[in-house]
């Protein structure tokens, strides 16, 4: 970001830690649920109806893929928009995810399709297979699925004609729940015999593809229903053609620039290949389109565009004796063709070096090989391996031992294999990576970030680092207009910082897709990348049959809010088991309604409420925090924020950043045991030991006095050089005999700078009953008066008995009289 997009003040965080609240309230966000039609085919201008809730002030649409020209956005009412579309002919088939800009916030993301073939509404009845719906080849059924539905389409074929049947349904819906939609897709000869099915194709994620050779002229029938026989009217399209459907290309991948070689494989193992020209920037998932003479395949292969060179296996490379041998940094590609195959690729490495090997095969490519990853040593001994390191892919990072050659295995976790079974294994010396996050503020919904204009934001950023240390400087680029990001540094040490956007007066209200990058001073070997989990569908156990992820952050200029809040700075300290109310004031510009506040995040330590108003007709709220006896020392920037209700959606506006300083305790109370009887008075000790000196005026209350004690001076006043209180107490003849472990010393130092508060306990007060009178003894029978002895010297003074000692003696005497 240039220096002119940065606020002119830099927060410095060189002790910052922040942890997200976990019940932190979130505005009315817009929400879309779908659209009619559910996607458009290439070439053609088309008015869709975006379907969802609180959208009636929806203004723009942000597509994350590139394809889609919007020509025009019109609310219709606070369900609907309608939006002009324009697709080029050049545009890929596929899915295209969109979100909705409205003037106060930024919907969630569904999920747009494109495709090659003209659209054809399914028409009722068509549920039974004796009468399917008559269609033409190479079309694209927009239909639903009501419950236990089934839809039947027929089409005519000659013999040798080629017949796919790809459908979206999971794809295209949003939200959670379960039983979610999911698609079984069939084709049947016409005496009801299915001659292919599929369920759940790894290349479709949740959804479905299969496809036949006709063996004989006549009709054919494709249906589609719910793998369970359920359906809530769920929507669906269903692509039936001869088009190429490709589910492997191998070389999965190449490096930016490059013209590569790639080999298609069909479901039926059939094979072609075509030269492909990749992008001239690295690219985590690109899509590849098939087009031949019988059409478009309806949705792209994914492979990977990074800077390995192609290392593609040459059979026989079954053993490590027979690897195909390639030199670091190499991308090894291949396909495990059929059951039990294993593929060996070999490498040399020196002493020392860490070689990173990550396999790509569920994630990106969506192959149906489950991968698992073994390293061997130039004998054959296996020296390492893995098998799905964080999520369905394997991940390792080997240390060399020595040098030598040393040999990948790339098998498939239950032995299987086939033409979908297709990898991908990029393997380099261990490098530097950052990567960068948005917490979700609320559960399972990406955070969408909106900037009300002359007003700011604010959320939580996460940062993972790999292979490195350091501070780190967080930018955002290509921010809208009038759009400023307050430089944050990140420190070392820590994981987390708040990013504060600020939008001027007059910034137009706009959407942009803004890139969120990390740079570290010194290292220009650390790549960084920002990383957003979508959850599209979500289904029993968390779950999530369907995802995207994001590689920029949605953030819109939204209009003005009438209300602006501030944090109120604090003059002292908040000490280590401490507390404190933070102030919040509003300026509210007219609007007269309770305001929701809370602190964005809490530094560590530190507790804060998250359920305070600031209630109609007020403008200010107190917000109490406390800090435990671990609370990080140092200085925290804290920021408010607050929700703003417009009636229809909601505004999230938050605060100039206050520093709130944490020091250690000051005090350390002690409280020597105290015991006293029933009706009796006595005094409660608090030992107090200053770990620095302080200034202004300093009560020392006691607090917790258990019911039937009474204390007639609770706040003590001290100074630097006090060393112990005493507090009178009196207890009740009706107090509960017993030992009360409730005593708690609260200090409160009260200066021209504001009030420092610490609470520390426990003392105990041990409360008895009184011991009986002693009992006199029978007097003794008289003895005649023994000879007189000379008298003792008379002993020294006694010391006087301590309350313990006398209640000791009492107790003796009792005993004796018994």
């Amino acid at each position: 970001m240039s220096s002119s997009l940065l606020a002119p003040r830099r927060l410095a965080l060189s002790t910052l830690v922040l942890f997200l609240l976990a019940s932190v309230a979130t505005a009315a966000q817009p929400r879309l649920t779908g659209s009619i039609p559910r996607g458009i085919q290439r070439g053609t201008t088309q008015k869709v109806i975006f379907t969802g809730a609180r959208i009636k002030d929806g203004r723009q649409l942000l597509f994350d893929i590139p394809g889609i020209n919007v020509l025009s956005v019109t609310p219709v009412d606070n369900s609907k928009v309608e939006a002009e579309l324009e697709v080029p002919a050049d545009t890929p088939p596929g899915l295209y995810p969109v979100r909705l800009v409205t003037e106060t916030d930024v919907s969630d993301m569904i999920m747009f399709a494109v495709g090659a073939m003209p659209n054809v509404d399914e028409v009722e009845p068509n549920s039974e297979f004796e009468t399917p719906q008559v269609i033409e080849k190479n079309v694209t059924i927009e239909g639903k699925i009501a419950t236990e539905d089934v839809d039947y389409f027929a089409v005519d074929l000659k013999k040798g004609d080629r017949l796919t049947a790809e459908v979206e349904g999971t794809r295209l819906r949003r939200g959670r729940g379960d039983p979610f939609f999911d698609p079984y897709v069939a084709i049947l000869n016409s005496e009801r015999f299915e001659l292919a099915f599929s369920d759940d194709a790894p290349l479709l994620q949740q959804d479905s593809v299969c496809s036949i050779t006709a063996p004989e002229d006549g009709r054919y029938i494709v249906m589609v229903r719910d793998s369970s026989f359920g359906g809530r009217n769920d929507p669906y399209r269903l692509h039936i053609g001869g088009y190429p459907r490709p589910i492997a290309v191998v070389p999965a991948g190449g490096a930016p620039g490059e013209l590569i070689d790639a080999t298609f494989i069909a479901i039926d193992g059939q094979q072609w290949t075509e030269s492909i020209q990749l992008p001239s920037e690295p690219m985590e998932s690109y899509p590849l389109v098939v087009t031949n003479e019988h059409g478009t395949s309806p949705s792209p292969n994914y492979v990977r565009v990074q800077p390995q060179g192609n290392v593609v296996e040459q059979e026989p490379n079954n053993s490590f004796k027979e690897s195909t041998p390639g030199a670091l940094p190499a991308a090894f590609c291949g396909i495990l063709a059929e059951p039990g195959d294993n593929d060996y690729f070999s490498f040399e490495a020196k002493k020392d070096q860490t070689v990173s090997i990550r396999l790509f095969s569920r994630n990106v490519l969506r192959s149906e090989l489950d991968g698992v990853i073994n390293i061997y040593n130039a004998k054959g001994g296996r020296v390492g391996g893995n098998d799905d390191s964080g999520g369905p892919d394997s991940f390792l990072e080997y240390k060399i031992p020595a040098d030598g050659v040393y040999h990948v295995r790339v098998s498939d976790h239950l032995g299987g294999g086939g033409p979908g079974y297709a990898y991908r294994v990029e393997t380099r010396l261990a490098a530097a990576e950052l990567t960068l996050t948005l917490p979700d503020r609320k559960r399972y919904e990406a955070t969408m970030i909106a900037v009300p204009q002359g007003n700011r934001s604010a959320v939580m950023l996460n940062a993972t680092r790999k292979g490195f240390g350091g501070a780190i400087d967080i930018e955002a680029l290509n921010l809208p207009a009038g759009v400023t990001a307050t430089p944050i540094q990140m420190p070392a040490n820590r994981t987390t910082v708040p990013l504060l956007l600020t939008a001027t007066a007059d910034a137009p209200m706009d959407g942009r897709l803004v890139n969120l990058v990390g740079k570290v001073d010194g290292r220009d070997d650390v790549v960084s990348r920002f990383d957003q989990q979508h959850q599209i569908v979500g289904g029993r156990n968390n779950a999530v049959p369907f995802e995207y992820r994001s590689d920029r952050a949605a953030i819109a200029v939204t209009k003005k809010s009438p209300c602006t809040i501030a944090i109120v700075q604090p003059q002292v300290p908040v000490v280590r088991n401490g507390s404190m109310e933070l102030t919040v004031t509003i300026d509210r510009g007219g609007y007269d309604a309770d305001v929701a506040v809370r602190l964005l995040y809490n530094p560590p330590g530190i507790g804060s409420s998250g359920s305070i108003k600031i209630p109609k007709g007020s403008n200010e709220a107190k917000i109490p925090i406390t800090a435990n006896s671990s609370a990080a020392i140092g200085d925290w920037p804290v920021i408010a924020y607050a929700i703003i209700s417009d009636g229809n959606g909601s505004y999230e506006i938050a605060s100039e950043p206050i520093t709130l300083t944490i020091e250690d305790k000051i005090f350390t109370f002690g409280f020597p045991k105290t015991s006293a009887e029933l009706g009796a008075d006595a005094n409660v000790l608090v030992d107090v030991e200053i770990g620095r000196p302080f200034e202004g005026k300093c009560e020392v209350e006691l607090v917790g006095i258990p019911a039937g004690v009474s204390c007639e001076k609770t706040k003590l006043e001290i100074t630097n050089d006090t060393e112990q209180v005493v507090y009178s107490v009196k207890v009740d003849e009706k107090a509960r005999v017993g030992q009360h472990k409730s005593l708690v010393a609260r200090a409160r130092i009260v200066s021209d700078k504001g009030v420092i508060t610490q609470t520390q306990g426990t003392g105990s007060l041990q409360v008895d009953k009184p011991l009986p009178a002693p009992v006199a003894k029978p007097a003794a029978k008289k003895e005649a008066a023994p000879a007189k002895k000379p008298a003792a010297p008379k002993p020294a003074a006694a010391k006087p008995l301590s309350r313990l000692e006398q209640l000791r003696l009492m107790r003796e005497e009792a005993r004796a009289g018994n």
